[in-house]
């Protein structure tokens, strides 16, 4: 009975220990500058951005981990972007009417908008891959 108490109370220290390791280590994630081809977007210049293209558009905000590891990926896909797809991103702490009109719960949440129209929405961390196959499909 004693060494099941030992061998619990060791088992969750060394959960803790990890669940604090992982947090500082998110926390600790670097803030990369946007590449110049990503469209910042505004409640002031949206419709006129989106108008006749293909955005796929990132809800992020500065204190959010995940948001700050989508960055480089973000970039990497606007570099790649030919023709009329383009990669645009909300602050919602700073725009959260356009966050709210829509419906965004979660960041990242990335909204993919054809023309003006939602066509798909994705949560959490993605890949350059994914993002790239999912904008190609339009």
């Amino acid at each position: 009975m004693q060494n099941t108490l030992i061998i619990i109370g060791i088992t969750i220290s060394v959960l803790v220990i990890f669940y604090i390791l992982a947090r500082l280590k998110m926390k600790n994630i670097p803030t990369v500058a946007d590449s110049e081809k990503i469209l910042t977007l505004t409640d002031k210049n949206f419709q006129h951005q989106i108008k006749n293209r293909l955005v796929l558009i990132d809800f992020w905000a500065a204190w959010c981990a995940p948001c700050r590891m989508m960055a480089p990926v973000l970039n990497e896909v606007a570099d790649e972007l030919a023709g009329n797809s383009y990669v645009g991103k909300i602050n919602i702490e700073q725009y959260q009417s356009l966050a709210q009109k829509f419906q965004v719960r979660n960041i990242p949440t990335l909204i993919l908008l054809k023309n003006g129209k939602e066509i798909n929405r994705f949560v959490g961390v993605k890949s350059k891959q994914f993002l790239l196959e999912q904008i190609n499909k339009y």
